[in-house]
């Protein structure tokens, strides 16, 4: 696949827009398509296409027409949907990259979806958070045509590794990792604000420190509060999808679960205003946990009350 590959984005949110802006600088050309396009939040993503010469489209079958490499990037509640989607445009041979966080039985149902139509599925498991490394961003590559697409995804600047020509290996490993940071997301928000009620937080981050001293945990809890604030109504969906693959291993999910619950509730509050208006240059950007934390008991009292 050369620079001036044909991609086509489903998904143009936090993501896509990124993976967007490093494709077109590396001259691939992009085409895109989002359903929040026919909602009230078209207008900040019409101008970032603009402004990176990335050409929206009206429906999945506009965007993937044509595109050597498809790649989707929603909701890991949409992944299934989008792979089902694009089946009508999609070209004999394109490949078709699902960076969704799903488990892996929905991963081979969407896999089962594209092959049927022609395509090349391939799982992707993103492994970090994307933003700090944007299209370099670790990622592994499951299924039959992970090795093809490999060295093609290179060209395009990203870093994957293959890590079985299985489809739901990927997918599982991501699923499991995300069981213990996501989970550890929730435990901290639900700790210290906890602890910021009773007054012990600074007794609490003491006796964390000596148990783990490789550990910032102010810095730490400050980045949990902000990426959950932030995205805790996606993060909250990749859980579901965690509880499933906990499931599929036969067990129950308990701490998928609960974090899934507090990941949304999260969201729930965020979407009622308790951190401010969403959007604005100071939402989710406190460098002190303690300030949302007392947002979040303040909003609790007053439910109370």
């Amino acid at each position: 696949m050369a620079a001036a590959a044909e991609v086509a984005l489903i998904g143009y949110g936090e993501v896509g827009r990124i993976l967007a802006e490093d494709l077109r600088a590396g001259g691939a050309a992009v085409r895109a398509f989002d359903l929040a396009l026919r909602g009230t939040a078209a207008g900040p993503m019409r101008e970032h296409a603009q402004r990176h010469g990335v050409t929206l489209t009206g429906d999945h079958g506009q965007a993937v027409r044509g595109a050597e490499l498809v790649v989707s990037a929603v909701t890991a509640s949409q992944a299934v949907a989008v792979a089902d989607a694009v089946r009508p445009g999609l070209g004999h041979g394109a490949f078709f990259l699902d960076l969704n966080s799903a488990s892996p039985g929905a991963k081979q149902q969407a896999g089962a979806l594209v092959d049927g139509a022609g395509g090349r599925y391939v799982e992707g498991a993103v492994m970090t958070s994307v933003p700090p490394y944007r299209i370099r961003v670790p990622l592994l590559l499951g299924g039959p045509h992970a090795e093809a697409l490999r060295p093609r995804l290179e060209a395009l600047g990203f870093e994957p590794r293959v890590a079985s020509d299985r489809l739901g290996v990927a997918s599982a490993t991501k699923m499991c990792r995300s069981v213990m940071i996501k989970g550890l997301e929730a435990m901290v928000i639900e700790s210290f604000t906890a602890a910021r009620a009773h007054g012990v937080e600074d007794a609490v981050i003491a006796s964390l420190r000596e148990t783990f001293p490789g550990i910032d945990w102010e810095r730490q809890a400050a980045y949990f509060f902000q990426r959950v604030i932030e995205h805790g109504r996606r993060r909250a969906e990749e859980v579901s999808e965690v509880a499933v693959t906990v499931r599929e291993a036969g067990l129950e999910p308990w701490s998928a679960a609960g974090t899934a619950e507090r990941q949304a509730w999260m969201a729930d509050l965020a979407d009622r205003g308790v951190f401010g208006p969403r959007g604005a240059p100071g939402f989710a950007r406190s460098g002190d946990w303690r300030l949302e934390a007392d947002r979040i008991l303040a909003a609790s009292n007053q439910e109370k009350a």
